[in-house]
């Protein structure tokens, strides 16, 4: 391992907990993420083109300009940017550097993507509909082509402003993916590309990087940061680069062990103030893939025991790393779970661009589609439900500001449901996922977190139902949809199920499919109590 640069009174001095700045965690909690990829997002002229998936595109900070209506209009209010900064230039043995993350001369942008005039109108743009922008930055390598001849024969002399041999490890290939010393000081992916490993142990290369990201967050007005790869850097380097920043970030800390990521963020050690939420990303997978919700209610439990807050970890079911949702089961019952789930969790909720637009592609590059072949549908369904949730979030928000500030209640975590209550009781928001899917059958299921006689509205169907004595309402499932509940004093003065219906039974004669109740009426009686105390 790493020697440590900090002694405890600068570790001390480094601590999140007085980190404030314009945009900072409790900030970025309220806001909700929308997440591009520039090369594939839009084009200057708006227009649709085929492309070879791991070659440019045409994508463009003038393109996403122009199609901001798009992400707005879906509710999203801040936007996560691929890596701005002049890269390797060469089509590769493994295709080109489309996606911005093989970094050569960070004094300069990517004149891939447009000028520095075109990157600062785009966040002129964005600041303007206040919204928020985070920028993806790559801090673990510099990169350059790779003939695949062991040891790599690298040209230090032309990266900026790392330009010489002294600020990089000798090449080591990472093959031990448990040992930080390997994974820290050993190069990632030798093949078609050299990942020039940078030493960010070294006083010189912390000066240079802290120099330059307060640089670039104050020329472009940056609000946050996602840090590639933070799991690959020196410990001790990461606070550094994020006070220098002066803003939120959200590091990549890759694992779905709870004790290997909320290393990074607890109480003696808090190395990052966010990261994005793989501990929920596996299992929840997982439950819609044929295994049980039973296994992320225990993670999450897990994560508010060792994590410092799990309120700023970004809650996600897709990025450009992991095959699509949809390239597993292409059922839109399951993905518009998936999206509730993402939206009405805890977190900051993140979706990729093409969640919405169900995109089906597998594993790298194939997730990485141009979001024009979908010509921007906004009556796209998953489109049309992310634009319903995050207005729900957005109210509840507005309606107690405490709301993104306190974690929710698990009610119901069970072999095909996963259910939950946020907000204090005077604003109740209740959601059911279920991994039933589109051929899901139709039961009933009480559901708490309610007060007694509390009028309720089902926000994606808008019916009407009251809370019983114990908070408990009656969920009418079917055909695995989603439900999200919310008081109906909190829709007043909104657009938001302007007209109801009342909830009831899908089939003629209502009644609960067998055992459909069994295991969640136990549940749903604890959860409904444990608000009532």
């Amino acid at each position: 391992m790493r020697s440590s640069l900090l002694t405890g009174a600068i570790a001390a001095a480094l601590s999140f907990s007085g980190y404030a700045a314009a945009a900072d965690a409790d900030a970025w909690k309220s806001r909700s993420i929308y997440q591009v990829m520039i090369d594939r997002f839009a084009r200057d002229d708006g227009g649709s083109v085929d492309c070879k998936l791991y070659e440019f595109c045409g994508g463009t900070w003038k393109g996403l300009t122009n199609k901001l209506d798009y992400i707005q209009g879906m509710g999203f209010d801040a936007i996560q940017i691929s890596p701005v900064i002049k890269n390797e230039d060469k089509n590769t043995a493994v295709g080109e550097p489309y996606h911005g993350y093989w970094s050569q001369d960070l004094t300069q942008v990517n004149p891939k993507f447009g000028t520095e005039e075109d990157l600062k109108n785009l966040i002129a743009e964005i600041h303007k509909r206040d919204m928020f922008l985070m920028v993806d930055v790559v801090v673990n390598h510099m990169a350059q082509e790779f003939d695949n001849v062991v040891p790599p024969k690298v040209d230090y002399s032309v990266f900026k402003p790392f330009n010489d041999k002294k600020y990089f490890h000798p090449y080591c290939n990472v093959t031990e993916w448990e040992n930080a010393t390997n994974i820290q000081d050993c190069w990632l992916y030798p093949y078609g590309i050299a990942l020039a490993d940078l030493k960010t142990e070294s006083p010189d290369v912390v000066s240079l990087f802290t120099k330059w990201i307060k640089n670039l967050v104050s020329t472009y007005s940056i609000d946050g940061l996602r840090i590639d790869a933070a799991k690959h850097v020196n410990d001790e380097f990461l606070p550094q680069f994020v006070q220098a920043s002066g803003v939120f970030a959200l590091g990549e800390v890759l694992t779905g062990v709870t004790e290997d990521m909320c290393r990074y963020q607890n109480k003696s050690k808090n190395l990052l103030p966010g990261m994005p939420n793989y501990l929920d990303y596996y299992p929840l997978n997982a439950a819609f893939n044929g295994g049980s919700f039973e296994r992320l209610g225990e993670i999450r439990a897990q994560a508010q025991d060792s994590c410092n807050d799990t309120l700023a970890l970004g809650t996600f079911i897709e990025n450009h790393d992991m095959p699509r949702f949809a390239s597993q089961n292409q059922d839109m019952a399951l993905a518009k779970n998936a999206m509730t789930y993402v939206i009405m969790n805890d977190g900051i909720p993140t979706v990729y661009q093409g969640q919405e637009q169900h995109f089906t592609g597998g594993a790298t590059p194939e997730n990485r589609e141009p979001l024009w072949k979908s010509n921007y549908n906004t009556s796209a369904p998953l489109y049309v439900l992310a634009q319903t949730l995050n207005k729900v979030r957005k109210n509840a928000i507005k309606q107690s500001p405490t709301y993104v500030k306190q974690t929710s209640n698990v009610l119901i975590a069970d072999t095909n449901h996963f259910c939950q209550q946020k907000g204090p009781a005077e604003n109740s928001v209740v959601f059911c996922v279920t991994n039933k899917s589109s051929k899901g059958d139709s039961y009933q299921m009480p559901v708490g977190g309610f007060r007694d006689s509390d009028e309720v509205v089902e926000v994606l169907s808008c019916a009407t139902t009251t809370a019983d004595g114990l908070g408990q309402i009656t969920a009418y499932m079917g055909a695995g949809e989603p439900k999200v509940w919310v008081k109906k004093s909190a829709l007043e003065g909104t657009d938001i199920c302007t007209k109801t219906t009342v909830d009831g039974p899908k089939e003629e004669n209502g009644a609960v499919s067998k055992g459909a109740a069994t295991g969640v009426l136990m549940a749903a009686v604890l959860g409904t109590a444990s608000l009532l105390l």
